[in-house]
């Protein structure tokens, strides 16, 4: 990584500092930062960053540029969740990269995974701002991509979010998101964009319209737009019962069309043929003999995914037999085998080399092109990078990629 930054950082780092930066994030987040903050920002190459991002929008075009996957992609809408009016493409995009040697020693990122939904655009931004204000970094280092300034990004993003609406129409509708960890991107989306955080369970339907309900003035507000931070997921989990149906034909806009999050997602990796994809099948196939020879033979190099699935749950290295034969036929289709990635530790820390993901945040406006925006790194040590696996560590956790 980028020197002298490195051990600069490492050697002037103090315990005072990182509280004053945990404390920056809880004041300007407006409520408590649940998951463990790294304590440290990641330094990178710009030439690495930019290879990551060009890679990103490379692998977004090969999908939606391929008839036969949109066709297939389009079967995997549960059909209770599928709603009407589909966008031609997703608003947001968060594709993850881990970090590889190749045979010539050099850094090469690798596909974890992507999603059309969109990730922590609020909250990571604050993070990285408070990184270079609080250790006091070079002003120099750069956090948005794209050739954005703070400005043009939330410029962007409300034209993504808002659009042409009031703001006061437009809602981040969550699953009770007051118990979210996310909640401190919620309120940073609230306070940049006027617009409000409401409990997806609670909205109200009348007619083809939705509303939510404004306490402070005790009215119901219709809703026109909806940033949708809904994960099914957590809906089935939970039973919750919703007063509207996914299939109705609403008189609402979304930013974020519930349909890509299944479209693009896990089940993309066996459709994709780029340099930084990973070799991946699904386990119907695998069972099928189609595809066997894209795998090691050793089982210690494979990785077992549900596709759909929340902050690394039922990730499974080395499967054995009897982990592949626990799913039923009918949901094998809804698993994959993919080869296992050695990401290398190239973090150099007091407590030792450490991991680091790169997840490349994206925007697609409408009549527009894919735009990145921003890196949200994920340190860790361990087998799973997520920050849930990396709590009871420090110099792990949630981190920012900064680039001169």
């Amino acid at each position: 990584m980028i020197e002298p930054f490195r051990s600069d950082f490492n050697a002037r780092f103090t315990q005072a500092k990182y509280a004053e930066l945990l404390q920056r994030l809880n004041e300007r987040t407006q409520t408590q930062v649940d998951f463990r903050v790294a304590e440290t920002p990641c330094f990178f190459a710009p030439e690495l960053m930019e290879r990551m991002a060009h890679a990103g929008v490379e692998l977004t075009s090969q999908l939606l540029g391929n008839v036969h996957y949109m066709r297939d992609s389009a079967a995997t809408v549960p059909a209770a969740y599928r709603v009407p009016n589909e966008d031609a493409h997703p608003h947001f995009m968060a594709v993850d990269f881990g970090l590889v040697r190749d045979e010539y020693g050099q850094l090469q990122p690798k596909l974890v995974e992507m999603q059309a939904f969109p990730s922590l655009f609020g909250y990571q931004a604050e993070l990285s701002r408070a990184y270079i204000e609080v250790y006091g970094l070079d002003r120099d280092l750069r956090y948005f991509l794209g050739g954005l300034d703070e400005t043009g990004y939330w410029s962007l993003l409300r034209e993504v979010i808002v659009g042409r609406h009031d703001p006061q129409n437009v809602v981040l509708a969550e699953i009770a998101p007051e118990t979210q960890k996310t909640l401190p991107d919620f309120r940073v989306h609230e306070q940049r964009l006027g617009i409000k955080t409401v409990d997806v369970s609670k909205l109200i339907k009348q007619g083809k319209k939705l509303f939510y309900c404004d306490e402070s003035a005790g009215q119901l507000v219709p809703i026109h737009r909806i940033y949708n931070r809904v994960i099914v997921d957590e809906l089935e989990r939970k039973g919750i019962v919703l007063p509207f149906d996914y299939r109705d034909e609403l008189e609402v806009e979304w930013a974020g069309h519930p349909n890509w999050y299944f479209r693009v997602s896990k089940f993309s990796l066996p459709h994709l043929d780029h340099p930084t994809v990973p070799p991946a099948i699904f386990l119907d196939d695998w069972y099928a003999g189609v595809g066997r020879d894209r795998l090691p033979e050793d089982r210690s190099e494979w990785v077992f995914k549900p596709l759909y699935s929340f902050a690394g749950k039922g990730i499974q290295f080395a499967p054995t037999d009897a982990d592949l034969a626990a799913v039923p036929p009918a949901e094998r289709h809804h698993y994959l085998l993919q080869q296992r990635m050695r990401f290398e530790p190239v973090i150099q820390t007091p407590e030792g080399p450490t991991q680091a993901e790169v997840r490349i945040l994206y925007v697609w406006p409408e009549g527009k092109s894919m735009v990145p925006m921003m890196s949200l790194v994920r340190m860790g040590r361990g087998l799973m990078m997520g920050v849930d696996h990396n709590r009871d560590r420090t110099w792990v956790g949630s981190s920012a990629g900064l680039v001169l």
